[in-house]
């Protein structure tokens, strides 16, 4: 499903070159589970961002869908990404103008992939069902990041990408997103890759890997 090999990134800073990422190879499997796990500035969202095709190695590949993103010019990884990724971030990111439904269709509609039924249920297993015309501002944070989930589930994507998504939450109401999250990528059967800082919320994943100062290294679940 997602295959890096040897991938390298740096940044320039005021201070010279910084690197982040150096010789990194992972292998996520369809309908795999992954918390990826490190230090506060270790690159975790910098992976994450390279897997999305939000932004290209100084070196190695990125192999999702058949293609290597890191060839693929900015338009042809927006389309793959519209297509055959899900994103979910610790910020919500819901469209303020916008209301539950057409919130939640957005990306489905964007990739010419709406299913009426489909999002009909989303919305029952999101617990919003009545709450369709409430606008994000109505909603409690968890419910937002519950229809944040749903948003980027409705286009039944291949691979979900999820940064810290927990992160903004109590621990309650973690809990239940984290549960949700996890029942609805095995019911849409896509591969999951989640950052996070929590062991208690990497727990549940099938597999934890951790980076440290640049490298990635398989961790006991």
């Amino acid at each position: 499903m997602l295959a890096l090999h040897q991938v390298h990134k740096t940044f320039n800073t005021p201070q010279g070159v910084l690197p982040v990422l150096s010789g990194i190879d992972l292998t996520l499997q369809a309908g795999e589970s992954l918390a990826l796990m490190g230090e506060s500035g270790s690159g975790k969202s910098t992976l994450l961002h390279l897997a999305a095709g939000l932004d290209v190695p100084d070196r190695g590949q990125i192999i999702f869908a058949d293609h290597d993103l890191a060839t693929l010019d900015e338009a042809e990884r927006a389309r793959l990404r519209r297509q055959q990724l899900g994103l979910v971030f610790q910020q919500f990111h819901l469209v303020p103008s916008l209301n539950v439904i057409d919130n939640l269709r957005l990306q489905a509609r964007l990739a010419n992939r709406e299913d009426a039924k489909w999002s009909a249920h989303l919305v029952k297993r999101l617990g919003l069902s009545g709450r369709e015309r409430y606008f994000p501002e109505q909603l409690s944070g968890g419910q937002q990041q519950r229809l944040a989930i749903g948003r980027a589930l409705a286009v039944r994507p291949s691979l979900l990408l999820a940064d810290e998504p927990t992160g903004n939450l109590d621990e309650q109401s973690a809990d239940t997103v984290l549960e949700l999250l996890l029942e609805l990528v095995a019911e849409t059967r896509c591969a999951l890759l989640m950052v996070t800082h929590s062991a208690r919320v990497a727990k549940p994943l099938n597999r934890v890997a951790r980076l440290h100062r640049g490298q990635l290294q398989d961790a006991p679940t």
